[in-house]
């Protein structure tokens, strides 16, 4: 179902589900609230969704937060979209019945970007992160402890937007803050990559399996 409570009016789908982990997922631009709804069924079917819509505008094309240009990030308004999404988080989990910090963000592009930020300025609020073509969200991020997150960040190698070294940047951000890291590669661009959904799928299932493929350093 497609809401708009009940965090301030901020449109989002909310989907029940009774197995796997939460999962809170976070859109690309231009996409909105129903784009991921299908990965987040296929990644673990019959857990609960939560997927918020980008509050931010780019011409008509919703997004979590500014650019100044393509790869540049307005941080300061990365940080107060930020806060309004936890916030967003913590009213819409009260009323949904979410477990505090139970929450697995999965987010493509600039979804990914946000819940890399999340996982630094919010911490409390996530117990990890599938980060699809994903890179740093912060030049300097803060010293926050993310140890005991679980983190799964999926880069290609040929991405235009978000080149392997800046995927590479973001993994050991994250993994010098203490969380679970691991990297997986494919040869294509800036896209799910098929080819790591069977992975994906085995991060997020509730006995916490192991990846067994697609695995790089």
């Amino acid at each position: 179902m497609t809401s708009t409570a009940p965090a301030a009016d901020r449109p989002h789908a909310w989907r029940p589900g009774a197995s796997g982990p939460p999962l809170l997922l976070l859109h690309g631009t231009g996409d909105n609230e129903h784009g991921l709804l299908p990965l987040g069924e296929d990644l673990a079917p019959g857990a609960p969704l939560l997927s918020p819509r980008g509050t931010v505008l780019e011409g008509t094309m919703p997004r979590f937060f500014r650019r100044l240009r393509e790869g540049v990030f307005d941080e300061a308004d990365l940080r107060e979209r930020a806060d309004e999404l936890a916030e967003f988080i913590r009213t819409a989990g009260g009323s949904y019945g979410l477990e505090p910090g139970s929450l697995v963000a999965v987010g493509f592009s600039n979804g990914a970007n946000m819940a890399a930020a999340m996982l630094l300025l919010h911490p409390e609020l996530l117990a990890g992160a599938v980060l699809i073509a994903a890179m740093p969200p912060l030049a300097e991020p803060p010293a926050a402890d993310i140890t005991g997150r679980r983190v799964l960040v999926s880069s290609g190698l040929q991405d235009p937007l978000a080149p392997p070294e800046q995927a590479r940047s973001l993994v050991g951000q994250l993994s010098e803050r203490g969380a679970d890291v691991q990297l997986l590669t494919h040869d294509g661009g800036h896209l799910v990559e098929p080819t790591h959904l069977p992975a994906m799928r085995a991060f997020l299932r509730p006995s916490g399996l192991e990846l067994q493929a697609h695995h790089s350093d």
